[in-house]
C-alpha cells in the first residue's frame, strides 16, 4: 500500500509522515536529497536552466515511485511526484521561468510516466492558511526559509487547492491543520488516525 502526504511548506508533512509511520509500522519515504547537478547553474540563470532542473527532479521522483511500486510493505511518502509537477513546476512556469514549449514537453513526459504507475492508495492533504504556515516556518527556524515571500506561499496554496480539488484523480483525505496540533495533542492525532482508518479500512464513519 502507498500513502502520500501533500501540503505546502510548513504544513507539517514531514512530522505527520514520521508519526504515522511509527503508529502503523509503515516505512517512511522522504524526498531524496541527492545533489542536483543543475542547481548551481539554475541559480546563475534561472530561465536558462529551469527545464533541466525540473526534468532532473521529475526523474528522481519517478524513480522513487517505481521503487514504491515494487515494495511489499506499506510506504508512506512525504511529497509525491504529483505535487512536484502540478504545484512547484507549474508555479515555476507561471513565474516565467519555463517556456510554453518546454512546459508542454515536460508535461507530456510526466503523463507518459504516470501511465506505468498507479495513484497512491490515499493522498492526505494538509490544508493550511498562509499565517499558519508562516508560524510553523518561523518556529522551525530554517534560515533559508525565513525570507520566503508571503506571495510565494499564497501562490503555492492556490496551486495546492487546484491540484487536489481539480486535477488529482486519486483518493484524497483533506485535513485542515490550522486549528489542530497533532504533534503535541494526542486527541488531535487520534482524530487523524480515525479518519485514515475510515478511508483505508472502513472502521469508522467519515
Amino acid at each position: 500500500m502507498h500513502i502520500a502526504i501533500a501540503g505546502n511548506i510548513g504544513s507539517g508533512k514531514t512530522t505527520l509522515t514520521t508519526m504515522l509511520a511509527k503508529h502503523y509500522g509503515w516505512e517512511a519515504k522522504f524526498e531524496a536529497v541527492d545533489y542536483n547537478p543543475y542547481l548551481d547553474d539554475y541559480y546563475k540563470d534561472i530561465p536558462r536552466w529551469s527545464f533541466c532542473l525540473e526534468v532532473y527532479f521529475l526523474k528522481q521522483r519517478f524513480r522513487d515511485l517505481l521503487e514504491i511500486s515494487q515494495e511489499t510493505k506499506t510506504i508512506i511518502q512525504d511529497r509525491s511526484i504529483y505535487e512536484g509537477v502540478y504545484v512547484f513546476t507549474a508555479n515555476n512556469k507561471e513565474m516565467g521561468n519555463l517556456s510554453n514549449r518546454d512546459f508542454e514537453t515536460y508535461m507530456e513526459l510526466f503523463e507518459l510516466m504516470t501511465q506505468v504507475v498507479k495513484y497512491p492508495d490515499l493522498m492526505i492533504y494538509l490544508k493550511s492558511t498562509v499565517p499558519h504556515l508562516v508560524k510553523n516556518i518561523q518556529k522551525r527556524g530554517r534560515d533559508y526559509e525565513q525570507t520566503m515571500p508571503l506571495e510565494y506561499l499564497d501562490n503555492l496554496n492556490k496551486r495546492y487547492d487546484q491540484f487536489i480539488f481539480e486535477k488529482y484523480k486519486g483518493k484524497v483525505l483533506v485535513i485542515d491543520v490550522d486549528d489542530i496540533d497533532f504533534e503535541h495533542n494526542a486527541k488531535d492525532f487520534a482524530s487523524i488516525i480515525d479518519k485514515i482508518d475510515a478511508h483505508l479500512f472502513g472502521l469508522f464513519p467519515d
